[in-house]
């Protein structure tokens, strides 16, 4: 959020801007031309009627500008009210209703069917709803969320929606946030020693409300569910892998260069004016790209080279071995390799098939203006360089002008043919249905090699209106049309209004690896009836055909996937169900079994406790002895 707010600020120096400066060097002779030449014709016009037209214009257009401020005034006050308005019930539940003091931390007893939820040091909860550990788990979740201060994260966030209401991001920013605080929240709690995985997610499946609560709390979102628990069961990203985020930092850079106000821009404009009439060189400011040394290997008929200049900068390119003019092993000399953009000229020798030496690359001027007339500046060699590089050819930017992308510029070019991305596969997607795909999206179509068979495929598979995201989606994930038709014949699933598949769903299924042989396992055990949710909640908590099979071979038939989900939770197993039955507990509830352990009240505590004289025929009696006497 700091670096949204603050980025757009910082002044960019001159020569690092990409903004296109106005040619105010020429400003003083177009004033000396107008005066001589155009007094004459100002005489002529009818200057009433162009003020009167000109007024008319400015005074409409000021009428808009006006009506959208009001608007966004508007806006924020119905936002600020909403803002102030949760604050104020907050503040009134936390100090009207029952609280319990435990430190720092005020639990506010409230009633009804309402999650869960934390707000500054107050925790709401409703102790009727939950069992003894259920209950121990949410205090525990929510009071991370209060040492890790998340109010004020959220605090933050709403501000940001009160004056950035209009703004889609600023809402997905929101979401974003909210999912991140539970997800590291969730991560604290596995690190509890006393907090089970299995028993943490399942506690979640239970608590998980459809009521919309206050946004200004942290809470048991149902909505999140999935993903907290697909996050939980998903493996920790390589520490090796951190360096990736360091690419967002060119990206930064590069939206500052395009974007912010270059700095002193008036001394700038004002030098410009007072050297008017001198033409600057336009090799003024080589890159040092341009020249450097080179070392090369020959393999075959390529050969790999890699480009190092004082800069200690490097790249690697190879190159077809027949593109090289008067390339010659064994001896000192010169060759040179050209393309549209402009010849690398190198000196050097080869002895065998490795050679050094160094390079000096000189741009195709002519080049940049055939360019130049397509919309593409290449304002030095640097640029060409790049161009040459990539081998990218005027043929190619007119191929892309004729496929309808004429606004199409040199940091889109660039991926677009290093990527190769030719006019047969521009054809071939929008064969496939793909009719409105734009530039931007082409480049991660072709990085995931999403080709017509790909895209016929999903189409087939009953995805009728795939647009480009959900394409991106499916492809990253590896989901194709058969997993789909896999998906669709073994589960029952629910559709949109467009009688589609929910992809959230599919996507889930295909992180947890639920695919067609693990529900026909079920189905064969007589679970026809399992839901996408109720397939999702087993397969996070690993509960397989051979963990239920050990039930019914103790007398428990037909369990349903919510039992299976509390049985796994407790990591509940046929073994313990003997042991409870040895002690006499003969007509036990699974529900029973479930309480019992969840509590502690196990066989050894149930043992303990007859040593000492509590002999009960029930083991409800032995739930309530444990919840009093504790550990």
């Amino acid at each position: 959020m700091l670096v949204a707010f603050t980025l757009p600020l910082l002044p960019i120096p001159q020569q690092f801007s990409l903004q296109k400066q106005k040619e105010t060097a020429a400003i003083p002779s177009i004033k000396k031309t107008f005066a001589k030449e155009s007094t004459a014709e100002l005489k002529t016009l009818p200057v009433n009627e162009v003020l009167v037209n000109e007024t008319k214009q400015q005074f409409n257009m000021s009428l808009i500008l006006q009506w959208i401020v009001y608007l966004y005034w508007f806006g924020v006050i119905v936002f600020a009210l909403n803002f102030l308005m949760q604050a104020v019930i907050l503040f009134y539940r936390a100090y009207t209703s029952e609280i319990i003091r435990d430190g720092k931390f005020r639990i506010v007893e409230i009633t009804g069917d309402k999650a869960p939820c934390s707000f500054a040091n107050n925790i709401f909860i409703n102790p009727e709803k939950y069992e003894w550990e259920t209950y121990n788990q949410i205090l525990l979740h929510e009071k991370i969320h209060i040492e890790q201060k998340h109010t004020i994260d959220l605090l933050l966030a709403e501000i940001v929606l009160v004056f950035q209401w209009f703004n889609p991001f600023a809402w997905q920013w929101r979401k974003a946030l909210e999912s991140n605080l539970e997800f590291l929240t969730d991560n604290e709690m596995l690190q509890q020693g006393s907090v089970e995985k299995e028993s943490y997610q399942f506690s979640l499946l239970k608590v998980a409300a459809p009521q919309f609560p206050l946004s200004l709390t942290t809470n048991y979102n149902q909505s999140l569910l999935k993903k907290r628990i697909i996050m939980m069961n998903s493996k920790k990203s390589n520490v090796n892998t951190t360096w990736k985020y360091f690419f967002l930092l060119p990206l930064l850079v590069l939206f500052a260069c395009l974007f912010n106000q270059p700095a002193a821009q008036s001394q700038t404009l004002t030098s410009n004016i007072k050297n008017e009439g001198t033409k600057a060189s336009p090799n003024t400011q080589k890159g040092d790209q341009t020249e450097g040394n080179w070392f090369a290997t020959i393999k075959g008929n390529k050969v790999e080279m890699e480009f190092k200049n004082d800069e200690n900068s490097h790249s690697t390119h190879t190159y077809d071995i027949s593109e090289f003019s008067g390339l010659s092993k064994d001896k000192q000399g010169t060759f040179s390799l050209t393309r549209e953009a402009g010849t690398m000229n190198f000196t050097g020798k080869f002895e065998g098939n490795s050679g050094k030496g160094t390079y000096k690359f000189v741009g195709n001027k002519n080049f940049a203006k055939e360019m130049a007339a397509q919309g593409i500046t290449l304002a030095d060699d640097t640029d060409l360089m790049v161009f040459f590089a990539v081998n990218i050819k005027t043929s190619y930017v007119k191929m892309l002008h004729k496929k309808g992308y004429k606004n199409v510029d040199k940091e889109q070019v660039i991926p677009l043919a290093a990527l190769n991305v030719s006019e047969d596969y521009i054809d071939s997607i929008k064969d496939a249905g793909i009719g409105n795909i734009d530039i931007e999206t082409l480049i991660p179509f072709k990085s995931l090699n999403i080709d017509k068979a790909f895209i016929e495929d999903i189409i087939k598979s009953g995805y009728k209106n795939v647009s480009p995201e959900n394409l991106i989606t499916l492809k990253s994930q590896n989901i194709d049309g058969k997993y789909i038709n896999d998906y669709r014949s073994s589960t029952k699933t629910k559709k949109n209004e467009s009688g589609e598949e929910n992809e959230d769903n599919i996507v889930a299924f295909k992180t947890l690896n639920i695919d067609k042989a693990y529900i026909d396992s079920f189905k064969k055990m007589g679970y026809n009836d399992l839901s996408n949710d109720d397939l999702i909640a087993l397969k996070a908590l690993n509960v397989t055909p051979e963990y239920v099979t050990q039930f019914e071979k103790v007398g428990y038939k037909n369990i349903s996937s919510e039992n299976l989900a509390a049985l796994k939770s407790q990591n509940i197993t046929a073994d313990l169900i003997k042991e409870y039955k040895d002690l006499g507990f003969s007509d036990l509830d699974l529900n029973d079994i479930v309480g019992a352990k969840a509590v502690g009240a196990t066989p050894t505590f149930i043992k303990a406790m007859r040593e000492k004289g509590h002999n009960f025929k029930g083991i409800e009696k032995y739930i309530a002895l444990k919840a009093v006497v504790g550990n």
